[in-house]
């Protein structure tokens, strides 16, 4: 015998269906149900798309391959009527910001434990300078001889006591401690200067053209 549901009994019924609805709803917008959703991890992240620019910037220079050490270290010394074309590198305190020809910009980061900072001493003409260009910056002094030392302010310890030459854009680069400050004398013809330098601030000069040797 056919029998009819009591009112209670279809109300029970049609909560545990429309329940289930959701349910199965809520399954479909969230991906996998009870789990995280799924992701393409061969998506490519900002970090290695800025990596890849970088790189190809640097490709097109022949530079590829280079650790940003030895980059700066290379573009500083390169000679003027070898720079590269169409690329600007700037050292700044935590990264080398690269610029080409079309206005693209990428950036390698810089050591952790190492600071990058290039100094021009001159006798009649500079140039004024923050952030120091590698492919650009020119400075008086090329090519010359300059004694430098370079002294922790803080404890005293000689960080850098030795002759140095010039490079082709009148620059000396060093790489110092971070989170110092230091005091940096040069001398050059019986002549000389002094300058204090820090390392510790995200904005703190990497280009010194402020020494005028007297």
């Amino acid at each position: 015998m056919h029998r009819t549901l009591s009112l209670t009994a279809r109300r029970t019924v049609a909560i545990i269906a429309a329940t289930a609805a959701i349910s199965i709803g809520v399954s479909a917008c969230s991906g996998t149900p009870e789990t995280e959703p799924v992701t393409d991890s061969s998506a490519p992240t900002a970090a290695a798309e800025a990596t890849a620019t970088a790189d190809a910037m640097l490709e097109a220079q022949g530079l590829d391959g280079l650790d940003t050490r030895a980059l700066i270290d290379t573009l500083d010394a390169t000679a003027l009527s070898e720079r590269p074309e169409g690329l600007m590198a700037s050292v700044r305190p935590d990264e080398l910001l690269l610029t080409d020809a079309t206005g693209a910009e990428a950036s390698v980061p810089m050591p952790d434990d190492a600071f990058y900072v290039s100094f021009a001493p001159y006798v009649d003409t500079t140039h004024e300078c923050y952030f120091h260009s590698l492919t650009t910056c020119v400075g008086e002094l090329q090519g010359e001889q300059i004694d430098v030392v370079v002294t922790d302010s803080a404890t005293g310890e000689v960080l850098v006591d030795e002759t140095m030459t010039t490079f082709d854009n009148g620059f000396v680069g060093m790489w110092l401690p971070r989170d110092i400050e230091a005091d940096v004398t040069v001398e050059h013809d019986g002549l000389s200067a002094s300058t204090t330098v820090s390392t510790s601030n995200a904005d703190d000069a990497t280009c010194i053209t402020t020494m005028q040797l007297a």
